[in-house]
């Protein structure tokens, strides 16, 4: 399949695409025998030159990694003084994590980072309905008319918003623990849910994003790349 030619030499390692395109637009950069121009698209069999040398085009392996966010990281990569999400991330060279989702800074749990945006996109757009499991602490005690309540949907803010699933676990004198199914990503759904019933999430954790389920042997701040039949999974 044919790419552009700065992203053909951005996934050889030899720059990031943006330094691909300046070297493209100063004339140093050769397709075959002819001087490349911005637009230009690579095909299996051709060369590639720059400053008369031939670059090996190598593609940067794809990657998904899972990733145990803790309470108190945010997913920007401007903190502004605050811890966040990309700091644990291995460093990429000409390239950059893309996180497929977000989790609030007082939300733990699992989080997909890519090197590829399109294999992003592909696994996390919203025609794929990808279901994300949760567990929540919840102070007080939801009757069974609140949680048919959740599951039957809830216009906040302009958004319909439900649940897919809702099991009660244990309980103590003033919480109550919940593990949900929801199948949207939309900002805070989860607490926003609860919270329209008048219930306080004290805790709230997410331990599944489609057939991906945070290890349990996997510790807050700590990552793993995934399998390719892992990633193949999403892709179906």
């Amino acid at each position: 399949m044919a790419v552009r030619l700065q992203k053909a030499v951005a996934d050889a390692g030899i720059c990031s695409r943006r330094k691909a395109e300046l070297l493209i637009e100063s004339g140093r950069v050769f397709l075959n025998d002819k001087k490349a121009r911005l637009g230009d698209k690579v095909e299996a069999g051709d060369k590639i030159f720059i400053d008369g040398k031939e670059i090996k085009l190598t593609p940067s392996k794809k990657r998904l990694i899972i990733y145990h966010k803790p309470i108190g990281e945010i997913c920007s990569k401007s903190g502004y003084g605050k811890p966040t999400v990309f700091d644990n991330l291995p460093i990429l060279k000409n390239s950059r994590w893309v996180a497929l989702g977000r989790l609030d800074i007082n939300t733990s749990g699992l989080l997909l980072f890519s090197n590829d945006g399109v294999l992003a996109n592909k696994i996390i757009h919203p025609k794929k309905q990808v279901e994300r499991e949760y567990l929540a602490r919840i102070r007080g005690k939801p009757t069974e008319e609140d949680l048919e309540k959740l599951l039957k949907g809830i216009k906040i803010e302009g958004d319909f918003l439900k649940f897919t699933d809702v099991v009660r676990g244990r309980t103590t004198k003033s919480h109550t623990w919940f593990a949900m199914v929801i199948m949207e990503g939309k900002n805070r759904a989860v607490r926003k849910l609860w919270n329209s019933l008048g219930f306080e999430v004290s805790r709230l954790k997410r331990t599944r994003l489609g057939h991906i389920f945070l290890p349990a042997d996997l510790s807050p701040g700590k990552f793993r790349d995934l399998e390719d039949k892992e990633i193949k999974e999403f892709l179906k």
